[in-house]
């Protein structure tokens, strides 16, 4: 009863009505999220809710894996195409490649694990983190497969760490936005390495990822997020609303709380590349000659 008295003197002096119950809609969606988080997370054992958890969404799954396989297709076809045409005879997978693609892969599984919210720009199941910074600069060191499995590495490791929070749809929405900036960028770079060209293009893969990680929300994630954890669309855009006055469809959500974050991540990862690439350089080319010698010394005993 007193729960009632003071609920109605808050709808009735302190703030209007619209604003109030868009809070107690958010409160109550941010529960269920929060609900299901751990279901996914603490059943049984981690390992245990892992497994049940790809039991549960096997079809998402399996397409996450397909989209996995199509990018390591273009990364692999992209890389091909630049060793044959500048004669180059080293395995685009090995072993030094295989070395580095592990500690880059580490580096950025750190920075993915210590996400936070954003909760002045969108939901709280909505994550900014910075992991993209070590697949940027690993994929320029060492090419598009690199990037591709840095960033699959990545995820894989977050999994067996900490297991999945979103039905695995936010590990793929990590994987692939994060692949539409490193994948574009390294294919241009790769072609001309210089300066102004990996200036550029930083610059297109923001641009890329931005546009695609927005209209890919849209399009299938955000889709498959309701259906996976069966909350109405209008309960999401409803917990946007109440960030953000403007969002009232899944077009206003996408524009309004998912575009700024991707913004934020690739022009982050972009500015420090750029800024270490260049002193990284010669350390990392200093390791890949070392491990070549290596690698000769032992084909040849």
């Amino acid at each position: 009863m007193r729960q009632s008295r003071v609920r109605d003197f808050l709808l009735c002096f302190i703030a209007p009505r619209h604003m109030f119950r868009g809070f107690l809609r958010e409160r109550t969606f941010s529960n269920k999220i929060m609900e299901r988080s751990c279901m996914l997370r603490n059943g049984g054992k981690m390992s245990n809710g892992l497994l049940q958890s790809i039991a549960d969404n096997l079809t998402f799954v399996l397409v996450c894996i397909g989209v996995a396989v199509g990018l390591f297709a273009i990364a692999y076809a992209a890389e091909k195409y630049v060793y044959k045409r500048d004669g180059i005879t080293e395995r685009i997978l090995s072993t030094r490649k295989i070395t580095m693609i592990g500690l880059f892969s580490a580096l950025a599984v750190i920075l993915h694990i210590f996400d936070f919210p954003i909760p002045f720009l969108a939901p709280g199941f909505y994550r900014l983190d910075f992991s993209e910074i070590p697949a940027l600069v690993g994929t320029f060191a060492f090419g598009p497969v690199a990037g591709v499995m840095i960033e699959f590495c990545k995820i894989l490791l977050k999994l067996v760490i900490k297991g999945t929070s979103t039905a695995f749809v936010g590990d793929l929405a990590n994987f692939v936005i994060g692949c539409s900036l490193v994948l574009p960028a390294s294919i241009i770079y790769m072609f001309k390495k210089t300066r102004k060209r990996a200036i550029l293009s930083c610059i297109t893969g923001s641009v890329i990822m931005t546009v695609f990680g927005t209209a890919f929300n849209g399009v299938y994630l955000l889709p498959a997020f309701s259906t996976l954890f069966g909350m109405p669309m209008d309960a999401i855009i409803g917990a946007g609303a109440a960030i953000n006055g403007n969002i009232n469809s899944v077009t206003t959500f996408v524009c309004f709380a998912v575009a700024p974050i991707n913004i934020i991540k690739s022009v982050a990862a972009s500015g420090v590349t750029l800024l270490i690439y260049k002193p990284l350089s010669p350390i990392l080319k200093n390791a890949q000659l070392s491990t070549v010698r290596k690698d000769k010394i032992a084909v040849e005993k």
